[in-house]
Order: structure tokens, then sequence, then C-alpha cells
């Protein structure tokens, strides 16, 4: 009987570690099956530019995997049971359950909304494609009323600086204040602040710093200091959150939901269970947690696929850097800064700024975009018949797996 490998959304981490499962493992021994909620691979590195009515390439997954042996569910899923091991899964037909040998968590994460009144309800975020195209829409009905309109970006974090540059970089004739809680790039090296400033300044961006919203309103956002904003569009990027799944399930989550996984991404509850991306809660080489980034997805999900072949065929597990070297920022789409940290998740004294960061940063999106759409780097249909020929390792016993990890 073939061991079945589930794999829990396709985005940067799920489609990149699903398809080197694929890779390396034969399709006579496992079958993986990837569940995600929209036929398409999302680009959330770029989800700002959408909204700001970019075009962006949204591969079909049903292409992605093409000849990879990998099964695509198109569903959402609205439970996971670890004792029973199987996925609950809603699509148009009604709810099924999938079963599974092995189970890969990597359903990212999502605008937190939930934590100041009426955010929820009126204000725009871009963590997601359906929320990046409503924005869309906003802005292209205020564009085309043809008296400008007012955008506040709610959000001093790498999403909102980004969405507010890109926004008022694409949207000219749209006014554009981005509302900071603290020093506009507090985090950033006294350099990199400069040029932000620079930036901001450059492309009429109004700042606020030291201002926290304590609601949104349809056509205001109101301030714990009184102060009142009106606003045609308001864009939430103060923070993200995972869904609530892993938590009822039973794994053992963080307060904030995320799942407590150990140096092999393998969670420290259920060990045929991995986490990987903004999902996993996973303490890095300095012995800090992993910011939630598409950096630590890349990392965390490279462990998982490791260490999730290891076991199914006795090989020694090697153990994946886990870093964080350095923050990159778009500022529209010829500018940007790229900002190294130390061990200790600090800015550097210095960083690359302007039309080099710029370029740097385009060839990442682009690399990540041809990586998770070639998760098997071309593997031919070919090599997988010869790969089904041959007999895959016996996978190690419990104790063999334990001392492994």
């Amino acid at each position: 009987m073939k061991h079945r490998i589930v794999v829990l959304g396709a985005g940067y981490a799920g489609s990149y570690v699903a398809g080197n499962l694929a890779r390396r493992l034969s399709p006579a021994d496992t079958e993986i099956t990837v569940v995600n909620a929209e036929p398409d691979f999302v680009q959330r590195l770029r989800l700002h530019h959408l909204a700001a009515g970019r075009e962006i390439a949204a591969p079909q997954l049903a292409e992605v995997f093409a000849g990879t042996g990998i099964r695509v569910r198109l569903a959402r899923v609205t439970a996971v049971d670890p004792e029973r091991q199987v996925v609950a899964v809603a699509d148009a037909d009604g709810g099924s359950e999938l079963g599974y040998d092995t189970l890969l968590y990597t359903l990212g994460s999502h605008g937190d909304v939930e934590g100041v009144h009426g955010a929820a309800e009126h204000a725009f975020d871009v963590a997601g494609r359906p929320s990046a195209l409503r924005l869309r829409e906003r802005l292209d009905s205020l564009a085309a009323r043809g008296e400008g309109g007012r955008v506040l970006v709610v959000g001093d974090g790498l999403t909102g600086i980004e969405t507010a540059t890109e926004i008022a970089e694409s949207r000219p004739g749209l006014s554009v204040t981005l509302v900071a809680r603290g020093e506009l790039g507090a985090r950033l090296s006294a350099g990199a602040r400069s040029h932000l400033r620079q930036a901001c300044d450059r492309l009429g961006i109004t700042v606020l710093e030291h201002t926290e919203v304590e609601a949104v309103e349809a056509a205001r956002v109101l301030c714990a200091d009184g102060t009142v904003l009106a606003s045609d569009a308001t864009v939430w990027t103060a923070g993200f959150t995972v869904n609530t799944i892993a938590a009822a399930s039973g794994l053992e989550v963080t307060e904030g939901g995320r799942i407590v996984v150990d140096r092999i991404m393998r969670s420290v509850s259920h060990p045929n269970v991995y986490a990987a991306g903004d999902s996993a809660y996973a303490i890095g080489d300095n012995g800090r947690p992993l910011p939630m980034s598409c950096a630590s997805a890349g990392y965390t999900g490279m462990q998982a696929m490791t260490a999730i072949v290891g076991h199914l065929t006795g090989r020694t597990i090697p153990n994946t850097k886990l870093v964080y070297s350095f923050n990159h920022i778009s500022l529209g789409r010829r500018d940007g800064i790229l900002q190294m940290v130390d061990d200790k998740g600090k800015a550097k004294p210095t960083y690359v700024g302007g039309w080099k960061a710029a370029r740097i940063k385009r060839s990442i999106l682009r690399m990540s975009l041809w990586t998770n759409s070639h998760p098997t780097f071309g593997l031919p249909k070919r090599k997988h018949r010869l790969a089904a020929a041959a007999p895959m390792p016996a996978a190690p016993d419990a104790s063999a797996e334990k001392a492994v990890a």
C-alpha cells in the first residue's frame, strides 16, 4: 500500500515541498496530494502589485504539477484530526475527508483584522488574491471618479511600506497616507530610514508616526489620541495571523495558533505531522523564532522536505540552515531597500538602496515564481516511469527515527 502524503496549501512552502517530494520519492511507493482552495499559485510577495493595478502571473496548479504524479484537490480545509489521521475538506460538491500517513501543514497566514473594531468589515488587505482584487476594484472606482481619493494604509511593517509606495507610484491621482504606530522604519538602519523617508516624500506619501488606530469605519479611521482621519479606502497591514484549524485540531500550538515544531519541522505533539512557512513556529539557528516571511518559508520547507524523505527512505536527515539574514523592501518599481540584519534580527549599519535594491528584489521575485512554477525542476515524465521501477527502501522503525531526529 502506498504511503499517503497530504500537503495542505500550495503557497511558497507547500508547492516547493510537494514538487521536491515527487522528485525524490518513488511514485510506486508514495501518493502525494496537494489541497488548495484556489486553482492557481498565488504570488503573495506581489499582491500589493496586483492591488495597485499591475498584472502578475498566476500559474495554474494543474499545469504546475502536470506529469509529476501529484494529485491536486481544489478544496478548502475545514479541520484536521491528527488522531484519526484525516483532513476534512469542503468544495462545490460538499464535504469529505482525506486520509494521510504523513501530513504537511502549510496553510500560511492572513491579515489580522480582528483586534480593531470595524477593521474586518471596512478595511481592505493584500494578504490574499481575492482581497487584493477587491482593493484593486476600489482603487479603480476612486480613479474613475476623477476627483482623486484618499487611501489610508495602516501599518508600517514591510507590507505596509510596500503597499503604500506601490499605490502612490501607480495611482498618482490618489492621496496616500501611511499610519505608523511608532517611528517610520524603526527596524531599519539610520541610512535606510533616511532613504525610506526620501522615497515617501518623492512619492507624495503623508506619514503619520506614533499613531494608533482604534476603529475603522466606512469613510474614516478613529485614532487613540482622538484624531479622525478621512479615508475612501483603508488598507490594513498591521500584522498577520494564522487560522484556527491547527489549534482546534489538538496539535500543540503557540498562543497565536502556529504549530510548534522541532528542528526538522515535525510537530512536537504528533510526529507524522510537519509544518512549514507562516504556519510553523520554528526556532532559527540564532535561537530566536523565525519571522513570518517568504525566506522563512523556503528554509522551513526545505527542512521539512529533507526530513520527510529521510524518514521514508532511511537516509540521514541533514539540518538545513534556518536563518534570517536581511529585509528587502520595494519602494515602487524603481526603488528599494536591502537591509542586512545581525543574528539577533537587528539592522546592521549598512544597506543597499535605490535602483540596485529594486533590481535585486525583481530577481528574487522571478526566482521565486520560477521555483514554484517548476517544483520538480523540470523532471520529465520519463524519469518518473524509471523511478517507479526502483523500489523505495523501507522506512526505519520508530527508535531509528528518534535517533536520527
